[in-house]
């Protein structure tokens, strides 16, 4: 059990604690309610490009990382569709110096157009590694152009092009800045060694004088229901040809986003796995395949991907995976075969949240999508995944009218 305290400072950010008095250090989690689906769609990119942006220099500190390090403490950040997280650990005794650094950071960068080249040619190059000199790199950008034809998130997180960062002017970056980086558009999360009266004090000392901000609503296109099929096929030079198959699924906070979960771990979880199990080592149609859903907060994918044994077909393994498909729709899951999962699950959440860090992280995205305390719940809501509801969900989701398909072909030489 969790214990959670909350606090609200007057400029509207959100303060969340928990006190473990096991460890000498405290973690600092800050979320920023921005990702990429924020974006506009010729100007894509940008969350991700702050996440860079954000360790180059704030109004009244040159250099984030010194400080952190002089002070014996660790720190980095992430950036998805829904959301940017940036977070830090030290020592108890010199959280302060983490309190100083975020809200510094949060009331205002120092935009200096160096600096802001700086990041935008490590960006560019990271796009360039991943995405473009990396195989398969730019499968994540067919599947969501194809899958998702309204809503934003048909953009990975690194952004659609490289020209959307390489043309980032210093005023679209001050613009979306102060509109997203604000305390009332933030989760302050402190866990560890530190008091909940010392969190609230040095919270109120170093956040509480920045203003809240005009954050706009959030109204995004809602993506129409997928009627009809669709595919693609492209040439790469890659080592080996590769399936690609997404299906719509409910967004985070449906009911049925943990039976989806569960359906992604019996399908494709450890060994004993069902495609695993049947594709690779009985059927040997794979030599290698897996299944996962996206934990977007917006309604997601469902993605089932592989590469095909030597001598198998793109259609053949796309045929074989569909009769396992098939299998999950016809005949309920067996209560062993779901109780296993279900340990699983549990036995991870346990002992993630062990961590004090990870319970920061975790704290943030609970408030995030609902509140904090929901945290110690999320096992009972996987505990009552049932075997019909897996049933239906197969049955309903895994539809030739719901899925997209990619065939990733390597170029064929001579």
């Amino acid at each position: 059990m969790i214990n959670v305290n909350r606090y609200l400072l007057s400029n509207g950010l959100r303060v969340i604690h928990e006190e473990d008095r096991t460890t000498q250090m405290v973690a600092l989690n800050i979320l920023y309610n921005v990702g990429a689906r924020d974006e506009h769609p010729d100007h894509t990119g940008f969350a991700h490009l702050f996440e860079h942006l954000m360790f180059g220099g704030s109004l009244y500190i040159p250099d984030y990382d010194t400080p952190i390090q002089i002070a014996g403490g660790e720190n980095n950040a992430w950036t998805n569709n829904d959301l940017t997280n940036f977070y830090l650990t030290l020592p108890k005794q010199n959280i302060e110096t983490g309190f100083w650094l975020e809200s510094d950071r949060m009331l205002s960068l120092s935009f200096n157009p160096n600096g802001l080249d700086v990041q935008r040619q490590v960006v560019i190059e990271e796009f360039k590694q991943r995405c473009l000199n990396q195989p398969y790199g730019d499968a994540g950008h067919l599947m969501r152009a194809m899958a998702y034809k309204v809503h934003p998130y048909q953009w990975p997180t690194i952004g659609k092009k490289i020209d959307h960062i390489a043309q980032a002017t210093m005023s679209e970056v001050k613009d979306f800045f102060f509109r997203f980086y604000a305390p009332n558009n933030a989760i302050l999360v402190v866990t560890g060694n530190i008091s909940f009266d010392e969190t609230k004090a040095l919270a109120e000392k170093w956040f509480g004088p920045i203003e809240r901000r005009n954050v706009p609503e959030r109204h995004l296109p809602q993506e129409p229901q997928q009627t009809e099929e669709r595919r693609q096929a492209v040439e790469r030079d890659v080592p080996a040809d590769t399936l690609y198959m997404a299906f719509h699924k409910c967004d985070r906070k449906h009911p049925d986003y943990y039976a989806y979960d569960a359906l992604s771990d019996i399908l494709s979880n450890g060994k004993s796995s069902r495609l695993a199990q049947h594709l690779v080592r009985e059927r040997r149609i794979f030599n290698s395949v897996d299944a996962y859903i996206s934990g977007s907060i917006d309604a997601g994918l469902f993605t089932i991907f592989g590469k095909p044994a030597k001598g198998i077909s793109l259609e053949e393994a796309e045929k074989a995976v569909w009769e396992e498909l098939a299998t999950l729709q016809e005949e309920q899951i067996t209560e062993a075969e779901l109780e296993k999962v279900k340990n699983r699950y549990e036995s991870n959440q346990i002992f993630s949240n062990m961590n004090y860090l990870t319970v920061a992280t975790n704290l943030a995205y609970a408030e995030l999508i609902g509140k904090a305390e929901d945290i110690n719940v999320d096992v009972a809501n996987y505990r009552k995944v049932s075997t019909q509801q897996l049933q239906r969900i197969a049955q309903t989701t895994f539809q030739h009218s719901n899925c997209s398909t990619l065939y990733y072909k390597s170029i064929q030489k001579a």
